[in-house]
């Protein structure tokens, strides 16, 4: 592995950092914001499809594989949220590729992973475990993140040049 030459300064450094694999762009619409009932509306309809990601995963590799409870909320909420980002910076925010936005949601996706977690488990300890309970305590948990993460990634997130 090779030392980082001193003698460059960090925005030539940020322009060798990859950017994260990205969706392919079909129209050059980028960064041309939406009306905000379409950002709602695709939002949810993008958070559905990823939440039955995370959800399958989750209960795959609790129940399917008998892993403990965080773990397969941890597994299904990575691929989630990956599903979710890579669909919502291009059709939801019409957002071009950028470090600053991919790094701000990776913050907020820890933050809300917590949230997210911490209620699954909670209700997991609560609740008997059943499907039915572990459902409930993930629409609970991933109601939660999804409010959150809205208000975030519109407010500031896709703000950001």
């Amino acid at each position: 592995m090779s030392t980082p030459d001193p003698s460059r300064n960090d925005d030539e450094l940020e322009h060798h950092i990859p950017l994260p694999v990205e969706l392919p762009l079909t129209e050059n619409t980028a960064d041309e914001a939406l009306d905000f009932k379409t950002q709602v509306v695709r939002f949810l309809a993008t958070g559905v499809l990823s939440a039955i990601f995370d959800f399958s995963i989750t209960i795959a590799l609790q129940y399917g594989l008998d892993q403990q409870l965080s773990l397969a909320k941890a597994v299904g909420f990575v691929v989630g949220t990956t599903v979710a980002y890579l669909i919502n910076r291009r059709w939801t925010f019409n957002a071009a590729p950028s470090r600053a936005r991919f790094i701000a949601v990776v913050v907020l996706y820890l933050a809300t992973f917590g949230v997210q977690n911490a209620l699954y488990t909670v209700f997991g300890h609560i609740w008997p475990e059943m499907i039915l309970y572990s459902a409930m305590a993930f629409v609970i948990a991933q109601g939660t993140a999804t409010v959150i993460n809205f208000v975030v990634q519109r407010a500031v997130i896709f703000k950001i040049r």
